[in-house]
């Protein structure tokens, strides 16, 4: 017998689900003899790569961890006391375990389908009601991309809503964080606010011309200051005011909101979430209940079900911007779920005792810190202070000595002026780190330390009045949870609310839900990963310096561009920092008056949002009766507006699900005219090892790195879009005020210079496991996926929008608009195929009244074919309703889903049986997932916003039903 030694443990082979057989199969079913044929007939060949990808082998798993944990160990994890909104921080192992680590909560997606959400959706109120406590404002969103971003929405969200006709400036104290500072000078130069950054307690607010205000509390350098009489004199002139805040800080000082703020903004980083070289990090923005219909971001809202009982669901819609499109106020239309769940869960586990208890710690050993230092003859200059220290040193010679005595010892300060050294501490600080502070200094000066003793009592060192009286965390969910088995069974309950795909395939259409591998997660939570703050000396982070080289060199082959800045932590910002590339590159030509963007009537909300954010001028182009480009009115708009025209945006392939055939074309005719092209690279899972946005004749691309990179959705966040540009854009990438990134000049876009660091290590994985083949492969499946679903439902549901052989490219719209003849809404199959166990594809977009549906390479024919299977008796229900048969208001699809409360009734009154309801197919019985809530009341909920926790009163008016209930007959 011969036998042929070959690799056995292939990653591609677990990434990519249909094998030979089922290839076969479903080629078979689609009507073509290989997929090379099914590729060629799908995608135009003048846009096919000419080679293949020439990336490195692919990599075994077992492989790839042993040499990523050689490139994680250059990393040089000090202890870090550098500050400025990061900070060391310890997330409890039961919180890694079971969330973080536990794909039923990183695999899940955003919670539009509320009723299969509610396990998240509780976790974000629960996030949401931490902020509006220790804020003292009246209402926050579900999370931000970071602190700087979250500044930014503030500002244009104010300059939305003052009543100042024509102010223009903001004013920013000083102290504000430099990386803020610099995030807020990028946002505001395009849409014309001017920035005037100065010394609040010198600051002239009166006049016409200012809208709004910031400040820092505590300060960037530590100080505290009471901002009562700043606020005031400032809202007398009708100009609103942000502060910037620290969470923890907040535990022991007067809310911004007591002190009159209108809005306040911060990082929940320190809440047990990792530094993690800069992100993920839910930046959090509360506000004051007048900006509750344009606060940025998602908003999570109480409402109630057809039972009405109490359930959670996104709350004031109508604002996101795939509605709003350019007059959105905002581009954002994801948030850090994952990241602000982590953070609201470490509320929970500790409670207000604990997190107090660990602000009081801090501060003790700053104060314990400062005299150790006063008694070495070294100057503190912060009058009040929390957690950071402001010292001067004699010389500029002096700060040099003590950052080499530090950084020998494996300590990070913060150096800044020319005498500065800046020290904040942190939870996890103990005596003995005070110790080796201290022992830095007596090196240097020459001096005897002594061991410092701890404090038995400290009075806080704030201004009179600024000592926090006023109650937060009284939710009984923030105090009955401080042990361990009690917060493992409350995580778990909501975990067990959620479908994700440790469930079934989630097939939504331009979202792109893959199989985010354990192998690619796994370093996530490695110190070397973690462990490091985004300001440390770029010397410490040479395993992310190699990280951050290889990852571009890949995604630059990829996409065929010249330049790749990894630092955009979303694709809303990827959008805006490639369209603010091409704003530089037409203002240092000294073409000021470029500002036109034209952006197809398909596009995808957020373009036309980001580019109003950059400044332009947005001109819809229409789309054909094909769902393609109309080419003659792009023709027109781009020769109407020839001598302005900025940019084009697009998506390829289509938003339809299409390869455009004319896209070179299209983009030769914005070249001709003088524009640029940006393409949207939501898509881009139908493009790697095909083709390529350079191929095709665009200048600069967003990649979304959590759809084609098998980051995790984490239930809506994080997310990472990195941009790709050509030669000429490079640049104009995005640059850094406090570390420089590859010498730009250009503004920041992310608070860290390389955005979501810690997680680009899940795309590197994937790159390195797949290979350039595995890659295109991956690509291949996936369009023959969305082919094969195709061909089984196009019978039962009609495909809207093909090319020109008839084929899809990675997804494809169902058309249902022909069901509101018999009342079936496409909500309806939406909820409806809850029961069956699957999350709907996405619903209404681009279409209205459709359904787009993407199933990705990692789903295997087995699950494809349930998902058609589920989707196939669906019609057959509605076919009942067309024929009369089921009743058009009362049937199976109206009252869906169905939960177990609702078919264990005793009198069962609906005209279907309990097991039509729950077990339409037999392979649902096998493996039912059980929505927790009907169908949820929207506009009830906005109707009665509650965007936290429910009061206790509540439940107190709850329990007196419950008993009055249980006194009367029972069924």
């Amino acid at each position: 017998m011969s036998l042929k030694p070959q690799p056995a443990d292939v990653f591609e082979a677990r990434h990519n689900a249909p094998g030979a057989a089922d290839q076969a199969a479903m080629l078979r079913t689609i009507g073509v003899a290989s997929v090379a044929q099914l590729i060629d007939e799908t995608v135009p060949p003048a846009i096919r790569l000419p080679r293949p990808l020439d990336l490195p082998a692919a990599l075994s798993e077992r492989a790839f961890l042993a040499k990523f944990k050689q490139i994680a160990s250059q990393n040089q994890v000090f202890k870090s006391y550098i500050g400025l909104g990061y900070h060391d921080t310890t997330l409890p192992p039961v919180i890694q375990r079971n969330i973080l680590e536990n794909p039923g909560w990183y695999t899940a997606y955003t919670p539009y389908q509320a009723e299969i959400a509610q396990g998240r959706l509780e976790a974000l109120i629960n996030y949401q009601t931490m902020v509006i406590d220790l804020t003292g404002l009246e209402i926050a969103n579900a999370s931000l991309l970071d602190e700087g971003t979250a500044a930014a929405e503030a500002m244009h969200m104010l300059h939305s809503q003052t009543k100042k006709k024509g102010a223009y400036k903001y004013f920013v104290s000083e102290q504000v964080l430099p990386q803020t500072i610099d995030l807020l000078r990028t946002r505001a130069t395009p849409v014309g606010i001017e920035l005037v950054v100065g010394d609040h307690r010198e600051a002239d607010l009166s006049g016409p011309d200012f809208f709004g205000a910031m400040v820092q509390y505590p300060a960037a350098d530590g100080e505290i200051f009471d901002y009562k009489d700043f606020i005031a004199s400032a809202q007398k002139e009708n100009v609103f005011v942000v502060m910037a805040a620290d969470l923890l800080a907040l535990t022991l000082l007067t809310s911004p909101g007591e002190l009159g703020a209108d809005v306040c903004v911060g990082n929940s980083q320190r809440f047990g979430v990792p530094m993690g070289y800069g992100g993920p990090h839910a930046g959090f923005f509360s506000c004051r209940d007048q900006f509750k219909r344009v606060i940025p971001g998602r908003l999570i809202g109480q409402s109630i079900d057809a039972a009405g009982n109490k359930a959670y669901r996104m709350a004031l819609q109508t604002r996101e911007q795939h509605i709003r499109r350019e007059k959105a106020t905002s581009n954002i239309c994801t948030a850090q779920v994952l990241l602000s769940v982590l953070a609201g869960m470490y509320a929970v586990y500790h409670g207000p005792q604990r997190l107090r208890q660990f602000a009081i710690n801090t501060h003790a050993l700053a104060q314990t810190l400062a005299t150790g230092l006063g008694a070495l003859g070294v100057e503190q200059t912060n009058a009040f202070y929390f957690d950071t220290l402001n010292l001067r040193l004699e010389s500029a010679e002096m700060q040099q000595a003590v950052r080499q005595e530090a950084e020998a010892r494996g300590l990070n300060f913060r150096y800044f002026g020319e005498v500065r050294v800046g020290l904040s501490l942190n939870q996890n600080t103990e005596l003995h780190d005070v110790a080796d502070i201290l022992d830095v200094f007596g090196k240097v000066l020459g001096k005897e330390t002594e061991k410092p003793a701890p404090l038995e009592e400290v009075e806080l060192l704030a201004p009179a009045g600024l000592a926090r009286t006023s109650e937060y965390l009284t939710h009984p969910v923030f105090n009955t949870h401080q042990t361990e088995h009690e917060l493992l069974r409350y995580m778990k309950q909501l975990e067990n609310k959620d479908l994700s795909l440790a469930h079934s395939m989630i097939a939504l259409g331009s979202c792109t839900m893959k199989l985010n591998a354990t192998a690619e997660m796994i370093p996530v939570t490695w110190a070397e990963i973690g462990g490091l703050h985004p300001f440390a000396p770029v010397e410490q982070a040479k395993g992310y310096q190699q990280i951050f080289s290889d990852l571009q060199a890949w995604l630059c082959e990829v996409t065929g561009f010249a330049a790749v800045s990894l630092q955009p932590n979303s694709g809303a910002q990827g959008e805006y920092a490639g369209l603010l590339a091409i704003r530089g590159y037409h203002e240092a030509r000294g073409d000021h008056h470029r500002k036109v963007a034209l952006i197809p009537s398909s596009a995808h909300g957020t373009n036309p949002a980001s580019a109003v954010m950059a400044g332009m001028e947005v001109v819809v182009v229409k789309s054909s009766e094909d769902g393609n480009i109309d080419l003659a009115d792009l023709r027109a708009q781009a020769d109407k507006h020839a001598d302005r025209l900025a940019a084009l945006m697009v998506t390829y392939p289509s938003t339809h699900g299409v390869y455009e055939e004319t896209i070179i074309e299209i983009c030769a005719m914005i070249h001709a005219h003088g524009g640029r092209v940006y393409m949207d690279g939501a898509n881009m899972n139908a493009q790697v090892g095909l083709t390529s946005p350079a191929i095709i004749g665009a200048d600069v691309c967003h990649l979304n790195l959590h759809k084609t990179f098998c980051i995790p959705h984490g239930g809506g966040g994080p997310g990472v879009g990195p941009i790709g540009v050509v030669a000429d854009l490079a640049p104009y990438l995005p640059g850094h005020a406090v570390v420089p990134v590859e010498g730009r000049s250009s503004g920041a876009v992310s608070a860290a210079p390389w955005g979501s660091a810690s997680i680009l290590p899940i795309s590197y994985a994937y790159i390195s496991m797949m290979g350039g083949d595995g890659l295109q492969r991956a690509t291949e499946l996936a369009i023959l996926n969305a082919n094969y679903i195709k061909a089984r439902l196009e019978a039962h549901y009609p495909v809207l929008y093909t090319g020109s052989h008839g084929r899809c490219a990675h997804e494809m719209i169902l058309d249902c608009r022909h069901f509101k003849k018999a009342g079936i809404e496409v909500e309806d199959i939406a909820k409806r195929l809850m029961d069956y166990g699957f999350h709907a594809p996405t619903v209404s977009f681009p279409v209205a009244g459709t359904l787009m549906v993407e199933p990705t390479e990692s789903e295997s024919k087995a699950e494809l074919d349930r998902f058609c299977d589920a989707m196939i008796a669906i019609r057959k229900e509605i076919a009942e309703v067309e024929a009369g048969r089921a009743d058009a208001k009362d049937n199976v699809l109206k009252h869906a889903p169905h939960t177990a409360a609702t078919v264990l009734v005793h009198d069962w009154t609906r005209p279907y049986s309990r097991e039509q309801a729950v077990y339409p197919l037999e392979s649902v019985r096998a493996n039912k997932f059980w929505p927790s809530v009907s169908r949820i009341d929207s506009a009830y909920g906005d109707r009665n916003l509650i965007c936290s926790c429910t009061p206790i009163e509540q439940y107190v008016d709850q329990e007196e039903e419950l008993v009055q209930a249980d006194k009367g007959p029972s069924y």
